[in-house]
């Protein structure tokens, strides 16, 4: 397993991350997965022999249950504290009452306490901002976020599903205030869906900010289960929960390529759609989630994968998305600017 710092912090985590949607399987959460205590716990205990150190859940998966096993999980297993990096979210709705959600100074406060009580923890290593609260101002939740860090109930910040604007914003504000900047984005990334390239992850790269990728087999479309002649077992989850929201013809073309690069190698479809994150340099950690430890050790597989330089060519090429304004007319203005390499330069012109 190979460790990555946590953007710009001393912070080292694994390369996959362990997620936990499938825990719990509660309400609408259960379209994910509907994995218990016993299970979950040993999904745990074999991440852990795999390497895997980061494990990424949030108050609002099958509302808490999730957080509750994770906690009790590692309990269990004797796990020491420092040994493992706890990423949880707040955001989502967690009752009824008209303050029981948000990135308000309150819902903040009151989400963290019940997040470290559900984990059965003294601090949480990355609290995150799991999506964008139209109503609180941006400097109301950046504040509340430095303050539990000075109070040490969490470690490093970040946000979840924000543009790139919306988190350069949070970063001059941080710059401004001299507060807590955030450390990382989470963000939905894979061959059938590259939309964040436009944007977003030119932000990441120009700020040093760690990219953590959910949803990596786009739910389960990238799993094999699914191509242009099949449509996956009964019960899958694709069949039964179509998200996140994908091309599908384009992904086709996409899950064709993989098909063949993974029966050369002998390897899933999926172990390749995670393998090519892996190899995208701006990618800190790419979140993994699973209901049997096979799917797990499947996925593990995936960090043992080499593409060479022609099979990321070419599944570049199948899934590369067109280039929105302005950003085709700023390349065309720097390949202008540039003389042509075949022609020397003359100095004494």
């Amino acid at each position: 397993m190979k460790y990555n710092t946590l953007g710009n912090t001393g912070l080292f985590v694994s390369e996959l991350c362990l997620g936990t949607m499938t825990f719990g399987g509660k309400g609408v959460w259960s379209n994910m997965g509907n994995v218990q205590q016993d299970d979950a716990q040993g999904l745990i205990a074999r991440a852990l022999d795999h390497g895997i150190n980061f494990i990424d859940t949030a108050d609002i998966y099958s509302g808490g249950v999730a957080e509750e096993i994770v906690g009790q999980s590692l309990r269990n297993l004797g796990i020491r504290r420092e040994d493992v990096v706890i990423a949880t979210k707040v955001c989502g709705p967690m009752g009824q009452g008209p303050n029981d959600a948000g990135n308000s100074r309150g819902h903040i406060f009151d989400s963290v306490k019940a997040s470290l009580k559900r984990l059965q923890a003294d601090y949480i290593d990355l609290y995150q901002l799991h999506n964008v609260d139209s109503v609180t101002p941006i400097e109301e939740s950046l504040a509340a976020l430095d303050a539990l860090v000075r109070q040490g109930l969490v470690r490093y910040v970040g946000v979840s599903n924000w543009s790139a604007w919306q988190m350069a914003r949070a970063l001059g504000h941080s710059e401004r205030l001299q507060i807590a900047k955030i450390a990382t984005s989470q963000n939905y990334y894979t061959l059938a869906g590259r939309d964040i390239e436009r944007e977003i992850v030119p932000l990441i790269k120009a700020e040093k900010l760690g990219l953590l990728v959910w949803s990596p087999l786009a739910g389960g479309l990238l799993s094999g289960k699914f191509g242009r002649d099949k449509q996956g077992e009964e019960g899958s989850r694709r069949t039964i929960f179509d998200f996140p929201p994908v091309a599908m013809d384009r992904a086709y073309d996409v899950i064709d390529v993989m098909e063949r690069i993974g029966a050369d190698k002998g390897v899933s479809v999926a172990r390749i759609a995670l393998a090519w994150l892996l190899h995208q340099p701006h990618v800190t950690s790419v979140i993994i989630g699973a209901k049997t430890v096979a799917q797990l050790d499947d996925s593990v597989g995936a960090s043992e994968i080499t593409l060479s330089a022609s099979e990321l060519a070419e599944l570049d090429t199948i899934s590369k998305i067109n280039p929105e304004y302005p950003a085709w007319m700023q390349r065309t203005r720097e390949v202008a600017a540039k003389p042509p390499l075949s022609e020397p330069i003359n100095i004494n012109a």
